[in-house]
C-alpha cells in the first residue's frame, strides 16, 4: 500500500494518508459536487414554481430524510436519500432567494455565493495542507451548534434583531469550523464513510451560506 506524505511547514515530522483515507476523500468530494448541483437545480426549480417559505416546518421532513441517510449509508439506497435530503433543502432555499432577489436584486447572493465558495476553498485546503488532527473541536463544536439551533428557533418567535446576527454569526464560525473537522476526520481516518462525511459538508456549506446571506441582509437593510 502506498501512502502520500507531505511535510508539516512546522518541521515536524511528516504525515501519512492511508490510501483508504484517500478514497474516502475522493468519493466524498465527488458525491458533495454532484449534490450541490442538484440542490441548486432543485433551488432554481422551487423559485421558479414560487415554492411557499415553510418556516419551522421545513425540518420534519429534513429530519426524517436524516434519519433515512443514517439508516442506509452502507447500502446503494444511502446514495438516493442524501440527494432526496440535499435536493430538500435546495428546495427550502427558493423563497429566501426569492425573496431577496425582489427585495435587493441578485448582489446579496451573489456575494454569500463567493464567500461560501472561499471559506469552503480556504478551510479545506489549511486541513488539507497541514494535515492537523482536529478531532479536539468535537465537543466544543457539537454544543457550539446545539446553542445556536435552539438560540435560533426562539428567535423566530423573538424576531431580536441582534440574536439574529448572533445566531448568523454563530453558524458561520460554527460551520466552518465543523467543515475543517470533518475533513480533518477523513484524512485521519476517522470518518470512513463517503455518504456521512458528504451530508455533513453539505450541510455546514448550506448555514455558511444562509448565514452569510442573513448578515449581507442584515447590513443592507
Amino acid at each position: 500500500m502506498s501512502d502520500y506524505n507531505v511535510a508539516n511547514p512546522m518541521g515536524t515530522a511528516a504525515v501519512e494518508i492511508s490510501d483508504s483515507a484517500l478514497k474516502v476523500l475522493r468519493n466524498t468530494y465527488f458525491l458533495l459536487g454532484m449534490t450541490l448541483t442538484f440542490s441548486a437545480l432543485c433551488a432554481v426549480g422551487g423559485m421558479a414554481l414560487n415554492m411557499p417559505y415553510m418556516g419551522l416546518w421545513m425540518l420534519l421532513p429534513y429530519v426524517g430524510i436524516l434519519f433515512a441517510v443514517e439508516k442506509t449509508k452502507n447500502g446503494v439506497w444511502g446514495i438516493f436519500w442524501v440527494f432526496a435530503l440535499t435536493g430538500w433543502l435546495g428546495l427550502t432555499l427558493a423563497p429566501i432567494l426569492n425573496a431577496y432577489m425582489s427585495a435587493t436584486g441578485f448582489e446579496p447572493i451573489a456575494l454569500a455565493l463567493g464567500g461560501t465558495a472561499t471559506i469552503f476553498f480556504v478551510s479545506s485546503a489549511y486541513v488539507l495542507t497541514t494535515k492537523k488532527n482536529l478531532n479536539f473541536m468535537s465537543g466544543f463544536l457539537m454544543t457550539g451548534i446545539l446553542v445556536a439551533f435552539i438560540a435560533g428557533i426562539a428567535n423566530v418567535f423573538l424576531q431580536i434583531q441582534g440574536l439574529a446576527l448572533a445566531v448568523s454569526s454563530m453558524f458561520l464560525v460554527l460551520s466552518s469550523g465543523l467543515m475543517m473537522w470533518q475533513t480533518s476526520r477523513i484524512i485521519h481516518g476517522g470518518e470512513t464513510n463517503y455518504i456521512s462525511a458528504t451530508v455533513t459538508l453539505f450541510v455546514s456549506i448550506y448555514n455558511i451560506f444562509l448565514s452569510l446571506l442573513s448578515l449581507i441582509g442584515m447590513s443592507n437593510d
